[in-house]
């Protein structure tokens, strides 16, 4: 008997320190998977919004560059004070018109420069997400010619 509690005796502290390790282990990877589902969704949010984009250029012809750009960062023509993902402006989105008009050309809406930041409090670095570009070609969407 005498034995076993010299044992116990040197292994006070074991368990606390076993615990340590694991909640180290699996608080690093539950965040880590946490980021990366951010990550996607942002990386999803940002498609989608060039899409809207250039659903909305092709749609609307004859709207200025700024009601596209509105549409693409805050869902609204009219623009707003919170846009759809955190850290996307007006300045990361292009507009290109190509040979546009009735049933003609295309419209390309394009993100770029979009920086995801990380959300952890030890990571404070950001990574660059890549282009986003949607081309659509133009439509009628009601619009009566003047020759008719």
């Amino acid at each position: 008997m005498l034995k076993l509690n010299k044992t116990r005796k040197g292994e006070r502290g074991s368990t606390l320190v076993e615990f340590a390790i694991g909640a180290t282990v699996f608080l690093t990877i539950l965040f880590a998977v946490l980021e990366f589902g951010r990550a996607l969704w942002v990386h999803n949010a940002l498609a989608d919004a060039a899409r809207r984009g250039a659903r909305y250029a092709v749609v609307h012809p004859a709207s200025d560059y700024a009601s596209v750009k509105n549409v693409v960062v805050y869902g609204d023509a009219a623009g707003g004070s919170t846009p759809l993902v955190d850290n996307l402006t007006t300045s990361n989105v292009n507009i290109n018109y190509s040979g546009f008009g009735l049933s003609d050309g295309t419209a390309t809406v394009s993100i770029t420069g979009y920086q995801f930041k990380f959300v952890l409090p030890l990571v404070s670095t950001s990574i660059s997400m890549p282009s986003y570009s949607t081309t659509l070609t133009a439509e009628s969407a009601g619009l009566i010619p003047a020759n008719l």
